[in-house]
């Protein structure tokens, strides 16, 4: 049974601005949710109406088969952690970690016991006595995190709590966020613009743009099968190249049409869902990593771009080659013994399975991907 009910949720602001847009979404129980999209998108909005400090416009929240939509806050049974921690400076993290219980009365001694076990649990029993001023970010975090953990609520909500940590502290967190997910068995809602969060961390991934559900899937799901040009953006490093072209007749055979010059036959397994765009624009969609540079046309690449090499950004375990095919530029992400100079002439190779098409004007995808092949091996230049 799904723990968390959101129904044709909306949600506007004095001004017309509406943040959220008939939500439709369900969190199953022990299930962690990652709810991702870039600032403004109503990511945050949607935390405070099931936290209830926002009341909506319309629609209806459902958590653990009881409506809360009207409920006030101390009786939703919700925990949020906040972006900035939001500890009493006074307090100490004793005293932080245990207020919310002593304002629901809760006694004396199993404040105590609580404290101590979500203390043990992240690993700040001796920070137990400091105040928050004399902590370190990540570890006003970590009490944050700890005072949501003591309430034992039926959900917890995270506003991106790892968004001002440097990258290895913020690793570090993430790996514990989730071990205590899965410890804890209760449902979480993520919220982070991060991709590789949202994939670190999410079961699923719901992902939101202008207050709209675009589409919630597995990330696996999400990072083979988007369902449109913004989703197929969103994740991968560096994200999605996106070229303009046509799909045209030639010589009886269908083709995207890059350019005059630039003309790729279409391959078997695209046909028939690209047909109907005969003479149409169309985007093609290739992931930098699905990009591969060869000497040789392999018969395995029915998808072969002729390029010259613009930029070389070597990164160490791989490195990003910038190309330009007519007047296009994309990207490829390359092993880093692959080394071609600036202004080299290559051959860029992409298996049909790995072709994504969006139409150009909606931007809804065209054809999804079959689950990709073990890649063949390619000949070096």
């Amino acid at each position: 049974m799904a723990s968390v009910v959101i129904s044709h949720l909306s949600k506007s602001f004095p001004g017309g601005f509406c943040a959220v847009d008939d939500l439709c979404l369900e969190v199953e129980d022990h299930e962690l949710l990652a709810l991702m999209g870039p600032s403004g998108c109503g990511k945050t909005t949607t935390l405070r109406l099931l936290a209830g400090l926002e009341q909506p416009t319309a629609g209806r929240i459902a958590i653990a088969g009881r409506a809360t939509e009207c409920l006030p806050p101390r009786d939703r049974d919700v925990a949020m952690v906040f972006q900035q921690g939001a500890l009493y400076p006074h307090l100490t993290v004793r005293g932080n970690l245990g207020f919310g219980l002593k304002m629901r009365r809760t006694p004396k001694r199993e404040i105590g016991l609580r404290v101590e076990e979500a203390a043990a649990a992240l690993g700040i029993v001796e920070l137990l006595d400091r105040r928050p001023g004399e902590l370190s970010y990540g570890q006003q975090q970590r009490v944050a995190l700890g005072r949501a953990i003591v309430r034992r609520p039926k959900l917890f909500l995270l506003d991106e709590p790892l968004s001002s940590l440097d990258a290895a502290l913020r690793r570090q967190l993430r790996h514990e966020i989730r071990a205590l997910h899965q410890r804890l068995s209760v449902p979480m809602i993520y919220v982070t613009h991060d991709a590789g969060e949202a994939m670190a961390l999410g079961q699923r991934i719901a992902i939101l743009r202008d207050g709209h559900l675009q589409q919630v899937a597995d990330p696996q799901t999400l990072y083979d099968r988007p369902s449109n040009r913004y989703v197929a953006s969103c994740l991968g490093s560096p994200e999605m190249n996106f070229l303009e072209g046509r799909v045209e007749q030639a010589d009886g055979c269908l083709v995207f049409a890059l350019s005059e010059e630039v003309q790729l036959p279409i391959p078997d397994c695209c046909r028939a869902m690209l047909e109907p765009y005969a003479g149409k624009p169309i985007l093609l969609g290739l992931r930098p990593e699905h990009v591969r540079l060869t000497a040789e046309i392999g018969t395995q690449y029915s998808v072969v771009i002729p390029a010259a090499v613009e930029v070389v950004e070597r990164l160490g375990a791989e490195s990003h080659v910038s190309l330009k095919a007519g007047e296009q530029v994309f990207i490829a992400r390359t092993e880093s013994n692959i080394q071609p100079t600036v202004g080299e002439q290559v051959l860029a190779a992409v298996l049909p399975e790995h072709l994504h098409f969006f139409d150009a004007a909606s931007e809804a995808a065209v054809l999804l991907p079959h689950p990709p092949p073990v890649e063949p091996s390619l000949p070096r230049w």
